[in-house]
């Protein structure tokens, strides 16, 4: 159970680290509109939805990158006084009842939203857009994906702690 739970914790970590190059890609292009813009007077749509792009690639693929860091959204005020394996229940009973069925019902959706544009080519509506407007879809459904395989990471790691007395590592 551990060795699952390592594992799927080290596919975000390495997909963490390898997107985190988006965040460095995102500035470039943002400097690049707004020297176009602000010193040649010119403005290409393409340069504003690759920003889009590069914007959800840090955001969305870092979600479950974030969660195997112990970086999200917590309330420490009660948890961080809690003992590792109080800590544990709380972690097993929000990510399966909360994380959970969020990751499975924004999977389903995110896919059908996917398939749907991939079906059909969906390119950009604005002249000089960017083509492939489902590959943005799909960094969508990707990003739930890796939030949900980080979910059930922690509730294996969880579920070891409740049991077998061990430290709760995240």
């Amino acid at each position: 159970m551990q060795k699952v739970s390592h594992i799927l914790q080290l596919i975000n970590k390495t997909l963490g680290d390898f997107f985190s190059w988006s965040t460095a890609l995102l500035v470039i292009t943002i400097m690049l509109d707004v020297i176009m813009r602000y010193v040649f007077s010119r403005s290409f749509i393409w340069i504003t939805e690759l920003e889009t792009y590069f914007f959800a690639i840090t955001f969305m693929l870092a979600g479950g990158y974030a969660y195997a860091n112990e970086k999200h959204v917590r309330v420490d005020l009660f948890y961080s006084k809690w003992s590792k394996r109080k800590k544990a229940i709380i972690d097993l009973l929000g990510t399966f009842l909360f994380l959970l069925p969020w990751c499975i019902i924004s999977i389903h959706v995110c896919y059908k939203y996917f398939y749907a544009s991939f079906k059909i080519g969906e390119s950009s509506a604005q002249a000089g857009g960017l083509a492939a407007v489902y590959l943005l879809k799909l960094i969508i459904l990707l990003g739930f994906i890796l939030l949900l395989i980080q979910a059930v990471a922690v509730i294996l790691n969880s579920i070891f702690t409740i049991f077998s007395g061990h430290p709760h590592n995240s």
